[in-house]
């Protein structure tokens, strides 16, 4: 006879209630600390070079009873801001800046800020040209008060929004209001005859530059640049897809033995002069940028341009800067005819190129 086994009956598992997902809020997911990119160990050591010395600072020196705590901090860092930070790494020196204000700041028993310190111990300006940016300019605004700067000079003309009212809210600049538009440039020729400082930097209220983006061109300025210009170069097309304006700014510089400069430009911003480059060129020349290029190179001034910022992208599109011919684009050109015509005066006719073949004076006789 075959046995009969009975299997056991599978016990029955307990219920388990299923908790409800609460979905966030839209405004916690906008709240959210964005994800920032870890350091790398080179950058993770010159973050702690910067804290020891800031550290060690904060017990030899007080800016507390400074009146401006961030140029004092600055003045002290300037001492710990050697060239090989720069010169190795920008992000080294990014690193090892925030390192210093947070070394200095926890010693010294002080809330840390977000600054990030500049490696020159000279005056630095910025000069801003700002028309209809209210949704911009706070943010810009933001940006430039993270710097040790010596002035701030913002140029408000022809705004019906609220950016005057924001600059005012928003920053201790000098404010100079024109209620009718001034025209392109003539904002930063004004800003850099009020200004005082070694080192200026210009910038546009339509876009938001980072304060770290903003180091290279000072830094470049300290070593002895007269003109420190953003290289777009990385940001252009193939040369057969160029605009008229782009190919224009190569033209000239090609045209004044200068190609390695490439399609770089007082036009494009942040860019920054010096005070000697500014006595050279004269403030009235800025107002038309290719002409003042012209100036600083004909004077045998050190332009450079040592970083990139991506302004091609960023550039606000408005109703007379779209389409292939539209009004800036036919004013920046002519503003460039104008430069070749200030360099065939200065020197002659073929400016650098001389006619070494021809017998011209055979015709003469």
């Amino acid at each position: 006879m075959k046995l009969r086994i009975k299997k056991p009956k599978p016990r029955p598992r307990p219920v388990v209630a299923k908790k409800k997902r609460t979905p966030l809020k839209k405004s916690v997911l906008r709240s959210a600390p964005k994800h920032t990119p870890s350091l790398t160990k080179t950058q993770l050591y010159w973050k702690n070079w910067g804290k020891r010395a800031g550290q060690q600072d904060a017990l030899a020196h007080d800016i507390s009873k400074e009146g401006y705590q961030k140029k004092a901090l600055n003045n002290l860092w300037v001492h710990h801001a050697n060239s090989q930070l720069l010169a190795t790494n920008v992000h080294n020196y990014e690193a090892a800046s925030r390192g210093y204000v947070k070394g200095y700041c926890k010693a010294a028993k002080l809330s840390i800020p977000d600054w990030m310190l500049i490696p020159t111990a000279r005056s630095v300006g910025v000069i801003v040209s700002v028309m209809n940016e209210e949704r911009t300019i706070v943010k810009v605004l933001e940006q430039l008060n993270r710097l040790p700067l010596d002035e701030l000079i913002i140029i408000v003309n022809g705004s019906s929004d609220r950016t005057l009212e924001k600059v005012r809210a928003h920053s201790h600049a000098l404010i100079v209001h024109y209620p009718d538009p001034l025209g392109h440039d003539v904002g930063r020729s004004i800003g850099a005859k009020l200004s005082n400082s070694d080192i200026l930097l210009f910038l546009d209220g339509d876009f938001v530059v980072q304060a770290e983006k903003l180091i290279p061109f000072i830094y470049d300025v300290e070593r002895g640049s007269d003109l420190a210009l953003n290289n777009i170069t990385p940001y252009l097309p193939q040369f057969s897809r160029w605009d008229s304006v782009t190919v224009m700014k190569r033209f000239l510089n090609v045209t004044l033995k200068r190609p390695e400069l490439n399609a770089n430009s007082l036009t494009a911003v942040p860019h920054a002069l010096s005070r000697n480059a500014l006595e050279h060129i004269g403030y009235s020349e800025l107002m038309v940028p290719p002409k003042a290029q012209v100036n600083a190179i004909l004077s045998g001034l050190r332009i450079t341009a040592p970083t990139s910022v991506n302004v091609v992208s960023v550039n606000k599109v408005r109703s007379h800067n779209k389409g292939k011919n539209n009004p800036v684009a036919r004013l920046i050109i002519g503003d460039h005819v104008e430069a070749l015509q200030f360099a065939m005066k200065l020197k002659g006719e073929r400016i650098v190129f001389p006619d070494i073949i021809r017998k011209r004076e055979f015709l003469e006789r």
